[in-house]
């Protein structure tokens, strides 16, 4: 059973990422105000990661006229998100699994948050490459998740300063100094001029970095 499928963890999703993940809201702001730079009045938005429903929450609320497709393989996730969304739901079509279950598209605009460290760099290249190919010409596509140089004293010295904001948004001293070897140990973190040149190599252009809390990054990229 992974973190995702677990039932306690799964319920306690929302409050425990808005503690460890800096300006969780605002990121979500943030990609709402950068895919609307592009995408129509009346887009359709893919989202990755979809499960537990934040984002879709957040880009709903702020685009009325907006649809989405959500992509998850959490069976528990993707019911939190239905339960999050409540009535916005019907604004979305849920797609378990990962990428390939998605629709082709083609998309005027694209969401991963919080997702690609989780995933080796062959299936992030993978799924870099499938968004590209389900976006409309000069479509955006936002991402964000932990990305910080991942060898020596500099890895150490940003897990350990990402404890401590966990720590001082309530998160347990002994919890939060786990989470530092527990990164370590399972998130195959790219450096941000890995994420950058990754980007880059499936195709997207004008990639320009737009958030930044400790170990998280965030960047805007777009099809040519």
């Amino acid at each position: 059973m992974t973190s995702f499928s677990d039932p306690t963890l799964v319920s306690n999703y929302a409050e425990k990422t808005a503690r460890i993940v800096p300006g969780l809201r605002d990121l979500h702001k943030m990609a709402n105000v950068l895919l609307a730079e592009r995408a129509p009045a009346d887009a359709r938005v893919l989202v990755l990661g979809a499960g537990g429903g934040l984002e879709l929450k957040a880009f709903a609320e702020m685009q009325p006229s907006w649809n989405f497709d959500g992509v998850d393989p959490s069976t528990e996730m993707l019911h939190l998100a239905r339960a999050t969304l409540g009535s916005l739901t019907s604004r979305v079509r849920f797609h378990e699994g990962y990428i390939d279950s998605a629709s082709r598209g083609p998309f005027d605009a694209a969401t991963c948050l919080l997702t690609l460290h989780f995933l080796q760099q062959a299936d992030r290249r993978e799924i870099l490459d499938e968004v590209y190919l389900r976006l409309k010409p000069g479509a955006p596509f936002v991402v964000a998740h932990h990305s910080f140089p991942n060898e020596g004293p500099d890895k150490d010295r940003w897990l350990s300063r990402n404890a401590a904001f966990a720590v001082a948004s309530g998160v347990p001293v002994m919890q939060a100094e786990s989470s530092i070897a527990a990164i370590k140990e399972r998130l195959p973190v790219l450096s941000p001029e890995q994420d950058v040149a990754m980007l880059r190599e499936a195709g997207f252009s004008n990639i320009e970095l737009f958030y930044s809390g400790f170990t998280f990054r965030g960047w805007v990229a777009h099809r040519p």
